[in-house]
């Protein structure tokens, strides 16, 4: 990237802003008195002049707009051509085109522009960043090469835009599971062909999804530095996304099934309201898997009732144990054992917490939720029945034994000891590799600043500013609950009324699950609030962190240090606050501590051994106030509530009032893996990636028609497909399907699969790790393109840049010559289909003509 700084912002020259909120006088060119035409053009050329000063080549860029501008935008170009044609009069014989020319001449060497006596040698055009960028390539220079990325951001000694990080982290959230979905639905309308457009439940669109979660990139959306009423119509424009895109998924399923049951959508499963679960006796369960390797997945529905039994797609009982040996099992191949008798788990039935209860209102009113092991093949899905066996009220969970010496979850990976005293995260011992690590976990709060004698700056949308560097903890003392069950071990945290927290082990999961609840935010005592999840080891970190950028490269971190400036830290706590995308980790020469988000949030280490994570915010008015001193914060910040607004053009406080106008309350987790540092990225990168492009419920009413053993060769016959008793005359509906002949490696991830227009489907693969990061998982990877998929047939296959929309060989990079040298250009290979081979890092996108299976190409 060549990357540059502007010398006004983005902001236009004093005295050349033309729009409707802009106060100075037009370009007035005529013989009146009111001419001002030639000061105009003098005031543009000084400005011309001093910025070039600043620059090693005469090509400069002047920028002409700023922050909400052009709402008038004939006035802008009406004063701007007048200035473009003035100022190029003053050079004799300069071309006078308003325009980026096709072939320009370099301003130094072109005879048409000689000096004029006045001195001027300013030519004005219309231009873009390629132009600009041609000329600079055009100067043959030497040019320094930067590795760091710009983060943390100020604009003065304590005006660090850190805030934005975790803004709004409902919308942030929401935008995250959008984005996953999207993938989901461009998935299946892919792999069920166009007939997925206009199926059995009516018309469905990817497009709405697909644009509303593009306009939700705006730099002053997902970051959550726009207005309340703003915030809540990208979150309304994604809704309806959702809405066109669930009658797509629909189509595609009964299409890929064959199944023509009203399909079911419960969108509210993070707070426990599912109506079908709820009411029914029986009902069926599909979960789609977007990932290109089979996954295990927990599955956990509302219920009325205290027992069920719930059957596989082979139309086995689904245990109330998962197998230690086999927490992932493959595709079958051989055809399924004959159904046997459903087993009952009245453990799989757990009572509903007190804190969802309270969360939903009236939105739903099951006691329990039904809890079972489910697994999908890749890129593909698993129908399971479900029946009720008996009700009544759930069982209720036991505390824990007066005296408890040590309360403990534990699975066959992880151990996590808490102590009994206060209630807190301890201890998490991996069982698999036979060592442990002290960690501590509490939620705490930054006092946001209101300004102060040094500086008048408060925190905001933007800015992130605490009163005080340490933070104060919401409860020293945490009231708990322990649950223990076949399907997980759970211990509930309530630190007060508005924060609490379920820490979550289940069989096969080699990670600690973190499901916190935190708002409204109180702000009754005029203080704001900024909320963080801190994590405390006495691993020597030599104030060295990482953070991951766009859920990709790991970029190191160092505390109050700047790679390529000497920094004079103001801002302790907000000036090394960094985004955290997906995950953000600690670790010695032997342990490493990860920490992987559901949504983007800031995050930091703000002394050795710790992490720390930004979960909310809420702000009034206050004094500064000193909390207990901690060692070792690790915070990630995961919320926020501000009524005081920072001054960066929202000009509203980020006070989001949530449904009941009380304050806005967000669910969200962290999944805490401990791990050799050798090892560590084998577990995190697949795992962030199946938490990015999570499984998906979707729910069918009915009692489970009756399952029998059958071989089908529809859809690639590549899966044995156990299928349901039809009408007769009709396909029998299958109950698994998986759009891929044979599963990915866990470094590889399908990034893409989305029709492009008839018979034509965009795919993407990304290679998930860096080098020299796995011994494993960092080697390249050679895939058949031509026989991975089932549902189609590729027949011709074209390689193209990463916006698939041109060619691969039509694209022409430039060289720049660096402090390190000029790199070689790279020919591009001829590409086999066969053999695609990614390195480490690496996306490769493809334009495939494919052909569905049972009839000509759409």
């Amino acid at each position: 990237l060549s990357v540059g700084i502007l010398p006004n912002v983005y902001n236009p020259p004093a005295g050349l802003c033309w729009d409707q909120l802009c106060t100075d006088p037009p370009v007035v060119d005529g013989d009146g008195p009111e001419r001002n035409v030639d000061s105009v053009v003098t005031s543009f050329l000084e400005a011309a002049a001093a910025q070039a000063q600043q620059y090693r080549t005469n090509h400069i860029l002047m920028t002409m707009g700023s922050d909400f501008h052009y709402e008038n935008a004939h006035l802008w170009f009406k004063n701007l051509d007048k200035l473009i044609a003035h100022a190029n009069a003053r050079v004799r014989g300069c071309p006078q085109t308003p325009w980026c020319p096709r072939s320009p001449q370099t301003l130094r060497d072109s005879p048409l522009c000689p000096q004029q006596a006045n001195g001027s040698r300013v030519h004005a055009l219309y231009s873009t960043p390629s132009c600009y960028l041609r000329e600079l390539h055009r100067a043959n220079l030497t040019w320094p090469l930067k590795t760091d990325d710009f983060f943390p951001y100020s604009d003065g000694p304590h005006q660090f835009w850190t805030g934005f990080f975790s803004s709004r982290p409902a919308l942030k959230g929401y935008e995250r599971l959008s984005s996953g979905f999207l993938q989901i639905c461009s998935q299946l309308e892919a792999l069920a062909g166009p007939l997925a457009q206009d199926g059995p439940y009516g018309p469905g669109d990817s497009s709405a999804l697909r644009e509303a979660v593009a306009v939700a990139q705006h730099h002053d959306a997902v970051s959550g530095t726009e207005r309340q009423h703003v915030a809540d119509d990208y979150a309304r424009q994604l809704a309806k996304g959702w809405d066109s895109c669930q009658v797509l998924v629909a189509n595609a399923l009964s299409l890929l099934g064959g199944t023509k049951e009203p399909l079911v959508f419960c969108n509210a499963l993070n707070i426990s309201v599912c109506p079908l679960s709820e009411t029914s006796a029986q009902f069926t369960v599909i979960l789609y898997n977007p990932l290109a390797w089979g996954v295990a997945w927990p599955v956990r529905l509302p219920v009325r009732g205290t027992s069920y039994a719930v059957t596989d797609p082979q139309g086995r009982p689904v245990a109330s144990q998962v197998s230690r040996d086999s927490p992932k099992p493959p595709v079958p191949t051989e055809p399924p054992c004959p159904p046997c008798e459903p087993l009952t788990c009245p453990p799989q039935v757990v009572p509903v917490s007190g804190v969802t209860r309270w969360l939903r209102g009236g939105a739903g009113g099951a006691p329990g939720e039904l809890l079972f092991q489910a697994w999908a093949p890749p890129l593909g899905f698993s129908t399971f029945g479900v029946k009720q066996l008996s009700l009544g009220a759930p069982w209720d969970p036991p505390r824990w034994p007066s005296g408890d010496p040590e309360p403990q979850i534990q699975n066959e990976h992880l151990r996590v000891l808490f102590d009994p005293i206060t209630g807190h995260l301890r201890e998490i011992q991996n069982l698999a590799k036979g060592f442990s690590l002290p960690v501590f976990q509490s939620f705490y709060w930054y006092n946001a600043s209101t300004g102060d004698a040094l500086c008048p700056q408060a925190s905001g949308a933007y800015i992130f500013r605490p009163n005080a560097s340490t933070p104060i903890p919401v409860a020293k003392r945490v009231a708990t609950r322990l649950l223990k069950t076949a399907l997980v071990q759970e211990l509930h945290q309530n630190f007060s009324a508005w924060c609490s927290q379920v820490l979550r082990l289940r069989p096969g999961q080699p990670y600690l699950e973190l499901e916190w609840t935190v708002g409204p935010i109180p702000v009754s005592d005029g203080l704001g609030k900024e909320v963080i999840s801190r994590f405390e080891t006495p691993l020597r970190t030599a104030g060295r962190f990482y953070t991951d950028s766009n859920g990709r490269q790991v970029l190191e971190r160092r505390r109050d240090y700047r790679p390529t400036w000497n920094l004079n830290q103001s801002e302790p706590v907000a000036g090394n606050y960094y985004p955290v995308n997906t995950r953000i980790f600690i670790r010695d020469q032997k342990v490493q501590l990860t920490v992987l988000t559901d949504r983007s949030q800031g995050g930091s280490s703000i002394l050795d051994g710790s992490l720390e994570l930004m979960v909310s915010w809420g702000q009034r008015g206050g004094t500064p106030r000193e909390g207990t001193p901690v060692t070792s914060p690790c915070p990630l910040q995961v919320h926020r509530r501000l009524l005081n607004d920072d001054n960066r053009g929202v000009a509203e406080p980020l006070d989001e009032p949530g449904d009941d106008g009380q304050g806005l309350v967000v669910r969200g987790r962290h999944l805490v893996l401990l791990d050799t540092a050798a090892t560590a990225a084998d577990q995190h990168r697949p795992q962030a990636q199946e938490m990015v492009t999570s499984p998906y419920v979707v729910l069918a009413p009915g009692p489970g028609p009756h399952l029998r053993q059958v071989s089908r060769e529809g859809l690639g016959g590549h899966l044995r497909q156990v299928s349901r008793e039809g009408s007769p005359g009709s396909p029998a509906p299958s109950l698994q399907f998986s759009g891929l002949r044979r599963a990915l490696p866990p470094n590889l991830h399908l990034l893409t699969v989305e029709p492009r227009g008839a018979g034509t489907v965009l795919l993407r693969l990304e290679h998930l790790f860096e080098r020299g990061e796995s011994q494993n998982g960092s080697q390249p990877v050679t895939v058949d393109l031509t026989t991975l998929f089932s549902a189609f047939t590729i027949t011709s296959v074209r390689e193209m840049a990463l916006g698939g929309d041109i060619p691969l060989h039509s694209v022409s990079r430039l060289l720049w010559t660096t402090a390190t040298g000029t790199p070689k250009p790279r020919p591009v290979p001829k590409l086999d289909p066969r053999r695609v081979r990614l390195e480490p890092m690496e996306i490769r996108t493809f334009l495939a003509s494919v052909q569905y299976w049972g009839g000509p190409e759409p």
